[in-house]
């Protein structure tokens, strides 16, 4: 059994494809452990603020497998391929960690180097999982989180989401 973590992430229909998103990966995965959302401004483009949040699951499948779950759920959500990489989302679910996998093969990168660049995705990983150790700097990511550059920080946690989870 490996524990893997996904940065999920909506800017379009926000709420509902986060709550949405998050009954699908329970249904796929079982219990998950959910971080705080935080709202966050979009980033490489104009557009309306992002939901985004990690989560902590177990599963026994291949890491390809895995990665094809979440290609789905996005597909299942609107999401189209046709974008570019800084643009308005329906839903977007990378497979951040899985385990202490190190992996470079196309489009299949772990641990993600989103991780160590963005807020949105470091702060809820490390509310969640302060004491685990980033597979390749062998830093915790609480110890990430209080190393990060937060002086143009823009995102903030949301106490008004209610997530299906929790």
């Amino acid at each position: 059994m490996m524990r893997g973590y996904i940065s999920l992430g909506s800017n379009i229909d926000k709420e509902k494809n986060v709550n949405s998103a998050l009954h699908c990966l329970e249904q796929q995965f079982g219990k998950l452990l959910v971080s705080s959302t935080f709202e966050s401004a979009a980033i490489g483009f104009s557009g309306e603020p992002f939901y985004n949040l990690v989560i902590g699951f177990d599963s026994d499948l291949e890491v390809k497998d895995v990665a094809k779950i979440l290609r789905t759920m996005e597909e299942d959500h609107g999401r189209t391929r046709s974008s570019k990489k800084f643009s308005a989302r329906t839903l977007d679910l990378d497979l951040i960690l899985y385990g202490d996998l190190i992996i470079s093969e196309g489009r299949l990168q772990i641990p993600r180097d989103e991780i160590e660049l963005y807020a949105f995705v470091l702060e809820p990983l490390a509310e969640i999982s302060p004491n685990l150790k980033h597979p390749t700097t062998q830093k915790t990511y609480l110890e990430l989180w209080q190393a990060f550059d937060k002086t143009k920080l823009s995102q903030h946690k949301i106490e008004s989401l209610k997530t299906l989870t929790k």
